[in-house]
């Protein structure tokens, strides 16, 4: 499988290099540093002490799994771990792990000594479809998801497609969801490739794989480029928050059900019920909206959600960091792959569209 690249012209440009084995360059890419720390979930601790066997001075810390290691108490642990073994500007932070590990351990990075620099080796789809891509960091709080957090970027991310081969099929349609997003705001060439061949689309050591997370990467790339802090939505710009597309209820939803939701099957359903919003106030084709649900279905994504009242969710969706003051404040399409954002959309409307997705 040919290596790829794709770089992210931010305020730090950096690389993210796509491939089987690509994390083998990393014993040549921390080079420059005195020391690493690495920070993994506990399921991939042999993968930790094995990636870098041969260098001197790496200090492994080993994180709680998944979003239980976003907290506070997790921050703290962590940065008087840092300071135990003395690690100064001149190491380097490294990540293993899916979407949790790299937001949180970037914005350790970027909150130890005021940032040291970082690398990231996500190891799941999401990971490297998403949260390691674009220098988002953040941890929860019982109130949200994410509401605590940096801009921070890398200085390189290994997409290694190898660490990708034992993933359980759940995680990796999962991740899917993300690169589908990308395809219906940005790039209808992913939307056509998982059209064409939805089976091949979840086989990671698939060529047609590759296309589309490099596609996605590359969406995110050309975005955060634009606006890495998220600062340009104003009138008809619209910026980075394009990347929320049907995140306003997915993170509802995880909270809601204390994460047992996957981020990906909550952006699903998310995705699902912004398009239902955006046909109910004509900005999509009944045939539009009804793409997303065949795209989602055709790889496995959960398209259908009634487990929660719709009275229980809306309070938290007014927490979303999108929100201004008590303006709900929505992505939708205006077409596919035009994204725009909504203010104060009818309440029925939201009501009705979440209805909907009763099946």
């Amino acid at each position: 499988m040919t290596e790829r690249r794709v770089t992210v012209t931010a305020e730090r440009p950096y690389d993210v290099i796509i491939g089987g084995g690509v994390r083998q360059q990393l014993t040549d890419l921390i080079s420059p540093w005195a020391r690493v720390a690495v920070f993994y979930p506990e399921p991939l601790t042999t993968v930790a002490q094995c990636l870098l066997a041969n260098r001197s001075g790496v200090h492994l810390f080993c994180l709680p799994d998944a979003e239980a290691a976003k907290t506070p108490e997790i921050l703290a642990a962590a940065w008087r771990g840092l300071a135990q073994v003395g690690l100064t500007r001149d190491d380097v932070i490294l990540s293993l792990g899916g979407g949790a590990t790299t937001d949180v351990t970037g914005f350790i990075a970027a909150t130890w000594l005021r940032g040291v620099d970082y690398i990231s080796v996500p190891t799941t789809v999401l990971a490297m479809a998403d949260a390691a891509v674009g220098g988002k960091t953040g941890v929860n709080l019982p109130e949200g998801k994410n509401l605590v957090g940096a801009f921070y970027e890398p200085r390189a991310v290994l997409c290694d497609l190898d660490l990708l081969q034992d993933l359980p099929s759940r995680e990796v349609v999962s991740g899917l969801a993300e690169i589908i997003k990308c395809g219906l705001i940005a790039d209808s060439q992913i939307t056509n490739l998982v059209v064409q061949n939805p089976a091949e689309a979840c086989q990671v050591s698939s060529d047609r794989f590759a296309d589309i997370l490099s596609r996605a990467i590359q969406v995110k790339a050309d975005v955060v480029s634009g606006d890495f802090r998220e600062a340009v939505a104003a009138g008809g710009q619209i910026g980075r928050e394009a990347l929320n597309y049907g995140h306003t209820l997915a993170h509802a939803i995880e909270q809601q059900t204390a994460f047992s939701w996957r981020h990906g099957e909550a952006v699903s359903v998310g995705l699902v019920w912004a398009a239902a919003v955006a046909q109910r106030l004509g900005l999509l084709t009944p045939a539009e909206a009804e793409l997303h649900r065949r795209l989602l279905a055709a790889v496995g994504l959960p398209v259908s959600y009634q487990a929660t009242p719709w009275n229980d969710l809306r309070p938290i969706m007014s927490r979303d960091k999108k929100a201004r003051g008590h303006s709900l404040r929505l992505v939708l399409l205006d077409g596919l792959n035009n994204p725009v954002i909504r203010s104060d959309v009818d309440e029925m409307v939201l009501a009705d569209a979440y209805r909907a997705l009763a099946g």
